[in-house]
């Protein structure tokens, strides 16, 4: 089931990348492998996916001792608490869901005790919803700008998760405006921001990312079927 679903999300990448004039090699599929055992994770990583996304910290730990063997490229996407920074900083590939000041100085003081620069990407609430985390897309240049002292975070671009609505279409205006902040931040001259990444779309609303210019796509339920619930 999972390389099977894995070869239709590529050829959808690749009719919408062609509808926008890109490369499907400019996405990254980034699998959500959130509930789901090391087992599955290890079949998607054998289909040609190593980049697999994480929300909690624990579930993450677990999973990537389980799979030590494997070439994994781990993100994680979920709401980071600063005290658990410290579990990540060493290996994490990507943050990609940084929204204030103090967690960024954490990971930055973390990454200094690592000896390595770790990539974040700032989070843009680009729907206004209370219930989702992210600075205001207003705000999203200040919090950038407060951050250009750090040596051992890089702003590597922006993420945002759009409104869970039947049509895909009703996320257009929120990705086109995570993709004209990218190119603001873009032209900042700050040595710590490189703005190489639009995380942006799901299952239901990725090609519409994609012709929006999104670069990592985070897709759970179409490669590993239903979500379970967290006991």
């Amino acid at each position: 089931m999972i390389p099977a679903n894995i070869d239709t999300i590529r050829r959808r990448i690749a009719v919408a990348c062609q509808n926008a004039g890109r490369k499907a090699d400019d996405i990254t599929l980034l699998a959500v492998a959130k509930t789901f055992p090391a087992g599955m994770v290890r079949e998607v990583v054998d289909a040609g996916v190593p980049d697999i996304g994480e929300n909690y910290v624990q579930e993450l730990l677990e999973k990537r001792e389980r799979l030590a063997d494997e070439a994994i490229r781990w993100h994680f996407i979920g709401h980071l608490q600063s005290n658990k920074v410290k579990y990540l900083a060493p290996w994490i590939s990507l943050v990609h869901a940084v929204d204030n000041a103090g967690l960024a100085r954490e990971i930055d003081r973390r990454g200094a005790q690592a000896g390595r620069v770790i990539d974040v990407l700032v989070e843009v609430n680009t729907t206004g919803e209370t219930t989702k985390f992210g600075v205001r897309p207003e705000n999203a240049a200040a919090l950038v700008r407060s951050l250009e002292d750090l040596r051992y975070i890089r702003i590597a671009g922006l993420m945002t998760i759009g409104p869970f609505l039947p049509d895909p279409e009703g996320s257009r205006p929120m990705f086109r405006t995570l993709r004209h902040l990218k190119d603001e931040l873009a032209g900042a001259a700050q040595h710590n921001v490189e703005m190489r990444h639009l995380s942006m779309g799901m299952t239901g609303d990725f090609e519409v990312a994609i012709e929006e210019g999104a670069t990592l796509i985070r897709i759970g339920t179409a490669i590993f079927g239903s979500r379970k619930k967290r006991s």
